[in-house]
């Protein structure tokens, strides 16, 4: 797969199944399965050469994923999931992600899985991974997914805590939600909408408008290069 992006034809780093073969739930069904490709990742995006030298002065990256449907057997298709290091004073870089079509599922987690969250999102929602969680991103519709993110650009995703749980704290199939076997320890689940427009006022953000724009306008993505100064923002996201 191939997207334009400014003019340019870009090709993607993929995602494939076998990539991501321990945090597949149905291992039978993958037994059987064939490495395919599972979804694209298109990294560090601008628009211009102006755009770019903001994102490198901000400290940020531009990206944007595609999720076209499809089934893990039982599952529906998702990303492999990740956590964030710490950026400064113990607090972890959080995510900011915005559905440009389709509709996702942000399965959100704290560390000590005291706290697991599915957020639901639409077109033009806007959804902050805070400090401290992990997340996997879903695809539950027989549409295709883009969504985009903005994240601090000086650290590498640690996917090894969800590949040592064989998955996330739940997976969702075509039977609803199951909690994984190797996290009983976990919170049941809650289940969110995405931010309001209440909320995402406070970054800038509104569901009309594509959330690119912000890199343009010094200040309002500080909270994903430095969340130690913004921890009262985030616990109004989730």
């Amino acid at each position: 797969m191939q997207m334009e992006f400014s003019g340019k034809m870009l090709t993607p780093d993929v995602r494939r199944l076998y990539d991501m073969k321990e945090v597949i739930l149905d291992q039978n069904w993958l037994a059987g399965a064939s490495d395919f490709e599972l979804y694209y990742m298109f990294r560090d995006l601008s628009l211009s050469r102006a755009d770019k030298e903001k994102l490198l002065q901000n400290n940020l990256r531009y990206d944007i994923t595609i999720i076209p449907p499809n089934m893990l057997g039982c599952e529906y298709i998702k990303t492999a999931g990740h956590y964030h290091p710490d950026a400064s004073g113990g607090v972890t870089y959080p995510e900011l992600y915005e559905v440009l079509d389709g509709e996702a599922l942000y399965l959100l987690q704290n560390q000590d899985l005291s706290d697991v969250v599915a957020v639901y999102a639409c077109s033009g929602d806007k959804v902050l991974v805070p400090p401290g969680y992990g997340h996997v991103t879903i695809n539950r519709s027989n549409k295709t997914l883009k969504m985009a993110n903005f994240v601090a650009r000086n650290f590498s995703s640690l996917y090894e805590p969800y590949r040592e749980k064989k998955g996330a704290a739940y997976f969702f199939t075509i039977d609803g939600w199951i909690k994984n076997k190797q996290c009983q320890e976990a919170a049941e689940l809650r289940r969110v909408q995405a931010p309001d427009s209440s909320s995402l006022c406070k970054l800038g953000l509104s569901k009309s408008r594509e959330m690119y724009p912000l890199l343009k306008e010094p200040g309002l993505l500080n909270c994903l290069t430095a969340p130690e100064e913004h921890l009262k923002l985030f616990a109004q996201f989730i």
